[in-house]
């Protein structure tokens, strides 16, 4: 098994006095100019980046002019680029987007999903109150793609096909900030039936390396990227939610890096530059689990351990980390009966 080691252990799980389950996966960093630093894995790994890749999805239209077009805020800009837990804040930010976007929320084609936020949908159920796409995670990067088609003229009934203007557009500028062909980019469709592309995990880890490091851009991607990633460090509420951990990292970073996750496995996360070391470039890193980590209890244990590894997690960072940290694994009656913990590390 795992003869190719594509896939090494990552994250152990204790039983008492032994290690009853291992989540593998694979890690990759890489800085801006394209070196990889570290890596765990393959680094050649083609994995699909799902959500991850939200902040590329919403990169042409910020950089089209859709901040001034539609004269958006931080905040907006943070739940376009989302997975967001569809709590009450959330979806009323987005109706208000979508007034000023000209949209309803039912030219959406996401779907409808129960929100994450399970306090939200206990209330919507005493309520009486049904699902629609508001709620549904991916509704801020839809009511995105349609901001962009109505700027754009672009037609906004099928704004989801692959040979849409839209999407071949998303395809072309994901390519070319992780240095892809774009003939070379495989696709699928996501969840939310939008097309998503695959990328080798060192090819992902440079285009998050350049969205937050982006001086080798021309003026008007790195002045997008830089109001994107200033968005979500500002927000990061906005791009998930109450108890995810990709906003609990975010908020622990107090600007110095971005993160955000995507579903099967995958984190990617990108550090500003200087915080590697005092004259680093930016730096992307990104984590896949083999399993696809639906507890999701294997990515954040990964990621903190991964930014201690690398010595950018202070003491006092790591203290509002608690709960995605190396920790006890609790029974149904909150009993300690063994432990959730890293078990790897990082290959220059």
């Amino acid at each position: 098994m795992n003869k190719n080691k594509s896939f090494v252990p990552l994250v152990e799980v204790t039983r008492g006095p032994l290690v009853e389950s291992v989540h593998y996966g694979a890690i990759t960093v890489v800085d801006a100019a394209g070196k990889l630093l570290f890596s765990l894995g393959d680094p050649d790994n083609m994995v699909f980046l799902r959500s991850s890749a939200k902040p590329f999805q919403a990169l042409p239209l910020i950089q089209s002019g859709g901040i001034d077009h539609y004269q958006l805020t931080d905040k907006e800009i943070a739940l376009i680029c989302s997975s967001h837990s569809g709590t009450d804040e959330h979806v009323t930010a987005l109706a208000d987007l979508q007034t000023k976007i000209g949209i309803k929320e039912t030219n959406l084609m996401c779907g409808v999903h129960p929100p994450y936020h399970e306090p939200t949908y206990h209330a919507m159920l005493k309520r009486g109150e049904g699902l629609t796409q508001n709620r549904h995670d991916c509704a801020g990067k839809h009511t995105g793609m349609l901001a962009m088609c109505k700027m754009q003229g672009w037609s906004e009934e099928n704004y989801l096909d692959p040979a849409h203007p839209l999407q071949q557009l998303l395809i072309r500028t994901f390519g070319e900030m992780c240095s892809l062909p774009f003939d070379e980019i495989p696709l699928g469709i996501d969840g939310c039936s939008a097309p998503v592309f695959a990328a080798p995990l060192r090819n992902a880890a440079l285009a998050y390396a350049r969205l937050c490091d982006p001086k080798s851009l021309d003026a008007k991607r790195a002045a997008a990227c830089q109001r994107i990633t200033a968005a979500m460090a500002k927000h990061p509420d906005m791009v998930g939610g109450p108890g995810r951990y990709d906003t609990a990292l975010m908020v622990a970073g107090a600007g110095k890096w971005v993160a955000k996750e995507g579903a099967e496995g995958y984190l990617a996360i990108g550090l500003q530059p200087g915080v590697l070391s005092p004259h680093s470039p930016g730096i992307g890193i990104t984590i896949t689990i083999a399993d696809g980590d639906l507890s999701g209890r294997a990515r954040p244990t990964v990621a903190v351990e991964v930014l201690r590894q690398l010595g950018v997690l202070s003491q006092q960072q790591a203290e509002l980390l608690v709960k995605q940290d190396a920790r006890p694994l609790l029974n149904w009656r909150g009993l300690t009966i063994g432990e959730i913990r890293p078990c790897f590390q990082l290959n220059k």
